[in-house]
C-alpha cells in the first residue's frame, strides 16, 4: 500500500494580472506545510507536479519547510484549466478586478456555470482541451504513481481542478458534485489517497492539519 498526498498550491495572486505566482501567504502557507511533514517525520520517495509556476513555488517553500532535496517530475497534465476562458464562454465581456464580496460571488457564479458547461461538452474555452481529454491528463499521473511507486509516500503537488477531478473520479461523483469540490478546496490543503497497483482509495480530502492552531487561523486562503 501506497500514500499519495495531493497537495493544493499556496495563495496564488487572484485578481492580479499575473495569477500564477504565489502571494507573501502562498509562500508561507507552503513552507509552513514543509515544516509540518517534518515534524509528523513524513517522508516523500517521489514528487511530482504540475508545469504552473504557483506548483513549482509551492513545492519550492515545501522542500525548505521540509529539509527536502529532490527533482520533481514535471507532470502536464496535472495543470489547472484557465478559467477566464471557461468563464468567456458564457460572459464574452472581460470582468473587473474583483473587490466586493458581490463581485467575487459573481466571479464564481460565472465559473460553476461555465465549468457545468464545459464538462457537459456544451462549450469549447479558448485553448483548452476538452474536459475528457483534461481528465485523462490527471488519471494518467494517478496510473503513472500507481506503476511506479507502490508501497512508497508520493506528493502530488497541483491545482485545485485536478484534485478534486481525481477525487471525483476515485470516487465516482457526478459533474456538479466535482464542481462543488472544487469550489471548496483550499490554498496548501492536503488530499490523501491510500494506493495499491490497481486503484486509489481516498482517505482524507482538503485538509489543514498545517495551519490548526489558532495563530494560523488567517492564513486559510481560497484562491
Amino acid at each position: 500500500m501506497g500514500n499519495l498526498y495531493l497537495v493544493r498550491h499556496g495563495q496564488a495572486s487572484f485578481g492580479e494580472d499575473d495569477y500564477d505566482k504565489l502571494s507573501a501567504l502562498g509562500h508561507q502557507q507552503s513552507m509552513r506545510l514543509g515544516e509540518y511533514f517534518k515534524a509528523r517525520g513524513i517522508a516523500f520517495d517521489a514528487v511530482v507536479t504540475g508545469t504552473l509556476r504557483r506548483h513549482a513555488e509551492t513545492f519550492a517553500g515545501i522542500a525548505q519547510g521540509l529539509g527536502l532535496q529532490a527533482e520533481a517530475l514535471q507532470w502536464p497534465g496535472l495543470n489547472e484549466y484557465d478559467s477566464e476562458a471557461v468563464i468567456a464562454t458564457i460572459h464574452p465581456h472581460k470582468l473587473e478586478k474583483p473587490t466586493s464580496p458581490e463581485m467575487y460571488r459573481h466571479h464564481f457564479r460565472l465559473l460553476r456555470d461555465g465549468l457545468n458547461q464545459w464538462m457537459a461538452g456544451v462549450v469549447s474555452p479558448r485553448g483548452m482541451p476538452s474536459y475528457s481529454d483534461f481528465v485523462s491528463g490527471i488519471t494518467s499521473a494517478l496510473d503513472h504513481v500507481r506503476a511506479q511507486h507502490h508501497g512508497q509516500n508520493v506528493l502530488l503537488v497541483s491545482s485545485g481542478g485536478p484534485i478534486s477531478t481525481a477525487v471525483g473520479h476515485v470516487l465516482g461523483t457526478s459533474a456538479e458534485a466535482t464542481i462543488e469540490l472544487n469550489l471548496r478546496i483550499r490554498n496548501s490543503s492536503v488530499t490523501e489517497f491510500a494506493f495499491t497497483p490497481k486503484r486509489h482509495m481516498l482517505v482524507t480530502y482538503n485538509t489543514l492539519p498545517h495551519l490548526d492552531e489558532a495563530r494560523y487561523k488567517d492564513w486559510i486562503t481560497y484562491a
